[in-house]
């Protein structure tokens, strides 16, 4: 199994507006999901999630205050199922050094998603990873999916991937979304610029690709993040190819900087040199899947996937040298050194932070809201393999502390956003994908 994307093996599939969707969704329909009675009965045995409501179904030998014994067992999982909808679908309290919360469910039904953003009016719209852009609404995920996609090509970690808001979409309704692009000779992570409206996207435009385009199906990076200044900042991984990530002749294993539409800014670090391209802002990264600004400097942080080991944390800074693959706090997954063998170069940046052994970080946020006080200005990480949300106490160009929340939680973290209402979202890496929210717990 590949740590960051959860799959078993590899799995390509262009996606296409007839093709089912996990859920029960068929050419936009809604099609039943609830299972027969005797299937029901089988979870009701077995305590296990209950598939109509996606709450707990309790295991046999529970206590309730009416008598059962000569129930039906279907009529036995139809009270279950009324018990389950009146209570939260995720009731557990979570204890942290500052906080107690709990995790609200605004939605299930997504599958594998990857990117999250929310629209002035209080909707969500949600990448996919096979192919589809979904909206909320209302806290309900709409049934038909938004339309307009050009193809996706699913194979491995690729797929529909981030998705962001232009800073003033309220006026001109676009937003951005990264992917895997066919190509003839395999695929690239493409950035394209679309208009939103009810009916779906339209004047789609490309405005980034990486290149060259290779037959590997993972390491695309692909994470969008605006700055003050209305820059767009991309993410593109170096696909499996470590040496990419050295080359300036190469959009592998690089952070873009770009102007909101697509065209490269005059103060970018390479601009004029024969031997870069000028859309390079850094290099030297292995697979940066989480991006964030700082809300009080500015700055841009990305955290990116070592190896076995190296997991990083790192604060941008134009032409500067991440070290991939020369320098690296992890080993090969055989167990071997990498590049150099060792975690320092002159003319190389160290990371803020990393991991040994690795969490696999996917999803980055600075916190902002009121909702938890004590948080502000803490930047939270999603984990794939360690199954957690980490939380980082940073002060300027220093992360001071850490503390690893939801270690009971047993889910893969794609990914972390700040939310306008002031509470923290995530999305969960599964087929049965969830849009979570963090609130706090009145001591």
């Amino acid at each position: 199994m590949n740590r960051a994307s959860g799959m078993t093996q590899t799995q390509t599939q262009i996606n296409d507006p007839n093709r089912p969707l996990h859920g029960g969704f068929t050419g936009g329909q809604i099609a039943p999901i609830t299972p027969p009675d005797a299937q029901v009965a089988q979870l009701v045995e077995q305590g296990t999630e209950n598939p109509r409501v996606g709450g707990s179904i309790p295991p046999l030998g529970t206590t309730f205050p009416f008598k059962i014994k000569r129930l039906s067992w279907c009529a036995l999982a139809v009270i279950l199922v009324g018990l389950s909808l009146a209570r939260p679908i995720q009731a557990q309290v979570f204890t942290a050094q500052d906080h107690k919360f709990r995790l609200y469910t605004i939605t299930r039904g997504l599958d594998h998603p990857w990117g999250l953003a929310f629209l002035p009016n209080g909707d969500l719209i949600v990448t996919e990873r096979r192919g589809r852009l979904r909206r909320i609404s209302g806290g309900k995920l709409l049934p038909k999916a938004i339309p307009g996609l050009p193809p996706v090509v699913a194979d491995g970690q690729g797929g529909l991937l981030d998705v962001v808001v232009h800073p003033q979409f309220s006026k001109n309704r676009w937003i951005y979304l990264s992917y895997s692009a066919p190509k003839s000779d395999g695929s690239a992570t493409r950035v394209i610029r679309a208009k939103l409206s009810d009916r779906g996207l339209s004047q789609i435009t490309n405005i980034f690709e990486a290149k060259p385009a290779t037959n590997s199906s993972h390491h695309f990076g692909s994470r969008l993040v605006f700055d003050r200044a209305g820059y767009l900042f991309i993410t593109s991984g170096e696909r499996g190819t470590a040496d990419a990530a050295q080359s300036l002749k190469d959009h592998r294993g690089k952070v873009i900087r770009l102007m909101d539409d697509g065209r490269v800014p005059k103060d970018n670090p390479f601009v004029g040199r024969t031997d870069a391209f000028p859309e390079i802002y850094s290099y030297g990264h292995r697979n940066p899947q989480g991006m964030a600004m700082d809300p009080k400097t500015g700055a841009i942080f990305t955290h990116e996937h070592g190896a076995r080991g190296g997991d990083e944390v790192n604060l941008i800074k134009p032409a500067i040298n991440y070290g991939w693959p020369v320098i690296t706090h992890g080993v090969s997954y055989a167990g071997f050194p990498i590049g150099s063998g060792s975690h320092h170069h002159p003319d190389m940046e160290q990371p803020l932070k990393f991991w040994v052994p690795s969490i696999a970080p996917s999803g980055m946020a600075f916190y902002t809201g009121k909702a938890f006080p004590k948080w502000q200005g803490n930047l939270f990480v999603g984990a794939l393999a360690a199954k957690i949300l980490v939380r980082l106490t940073v002060k300027g160009k220093t992360i001071i502390s850490e503390e690893r929340l939801l270690k009971d939680f047993n889910t893969r973290i794609r990914d972390v956003r700040n939310g306008p209402d002031g509470f923290l979202y995530l999305l969960t890496d599964e087929p049965n994908g969830a849009v979570l929210r963090l609130e706090p717990v009145e001591k």
